[in-house]
């Protein structure tokens, strides 16, 4: 792991098992990476209408590229907004709770882990020429050291009574931002000498707040490891078909009857089975017979 400290190096072994910390440490990384992943399903949910339906909506290739659309120019990863923003009149409730706490939850972590593991800015001495050679000169932020791209900002606050933000520091790039600082952080990555070692306290939090993020998320998604029977049955044969959701994964069904079903995908397990691109074509084959009334 080119650019990374050995994760080790944050182990006292007289009150913690270097094994032990090493996986929470991968497990939390991993955590982040689904978080992040997956963020994009969660803010175009927002929009959509909550639904038990099958395949579920996030997956179906129309309904994402009609919200693009919509969107315009927000900043995409493939076709999924980054940015939570402001919702006058948010279709999805749920799905807007989930992603506010899970936002809020990251932006606060990723605050204590720089107070607590992050160089303050560097000061510098400057003459003032002006006021002649026995000027004491003045202390200013080294600007550079300032503006490190690897950095984590705090928001700032006015000193009024309700204290609102003044600048939103780093949190303005996103969760995304926040969830790849934070896995830097944890992950040990070099930045010269910007970063000291996350304390284990705080390494235990990130681990924990991480894990119920990605709880939260998946949960808001109906990718909690839900079993469901299907009201319409398999297109080919009749059978029942069952949709399952794996935590980080992608959903996928399987006809009841086996290997004698006819449908033109895999077996596995000796079932047919619906993956990834497999269930759009699933999707509309349920579809066409309410789409042939309809006409």
């Amino acid at each position: 792991m080119n650019g990374y400290r050995p994760v080790g190096a944050y182990v006292d072994e007289t009150t913690h098992s270097p094994r032990a910390d090493f996986h929470r440490t991968m497990r939390a990384a991993e955590d982040l990476r689904a978080i992040r992943e997956q963020w994009g399903d969660l803010l175009t949910a927002i929009e959509r209408p909550p639904a038990q339906e099958w395949p579920p909506r996030e997956y179906r290739t129309v309904d994402v590229q009609a919200a693009a659309r919509d969107r315009g120019a927000e900043p995409v990863i493939g076709r999924l907004p980054l940015i939570l923003r402001e919702h006058p009149a948010p279709v999805n409730l749920d799905a807007l709770d989930a992603a506010v706490s899970v936002e809020r939850a990251l932006f606060e972590l990723a605050d204590r882990i720089a107070e607590q593991a992050q160089r303050p800015v560097r000061r510098r001495h400057v003459l003032d020429t002006l006021d002649g050679a026995g000027s004491p000169g003045r202390f200013e932020d080294d600007q550079d050291d300032r503006d490190d791209p690897a950095r984590w900002h705090l928001p700032t606050h006015n000193a009024s009574v309700t204290a609102r933000a003044a600048s939103p520091g780093s949190r303005a790039h996103g969760l995304h931002w926040a969830a790849v600082w934070i896995e830097g952080r944890i992950l040990g990555e070099a930045a010269g000498d910007l970063f000291t070692a996350v304390p284990l306290r705080t390494l235990d939090e990130a681990a924990a707040t991480v894990r119920r993020a990605r709880a939260t998320v998946e949960r808001a998604l109906n990718r909690d490891g839900r079993t469901i029977t299907l009201d319409t049955p398999c297109p080919w044969c009749g059978d029942v078909l069952t949709g399952r959701t794996v935590p980080g994964g992608e959903p996928y069904v399987t006809c009841d009857r086996g290997e004698p079903c006819p449908a033109p995908v895999i077996l596995d397990g000796r079932r047919r089975i619906w993956r990834g691109a497999d269930l759009v074509g699933l999707w509309a084959a349920m579809r066409a017979p309410r789409d042939r009334a309809v006409v």
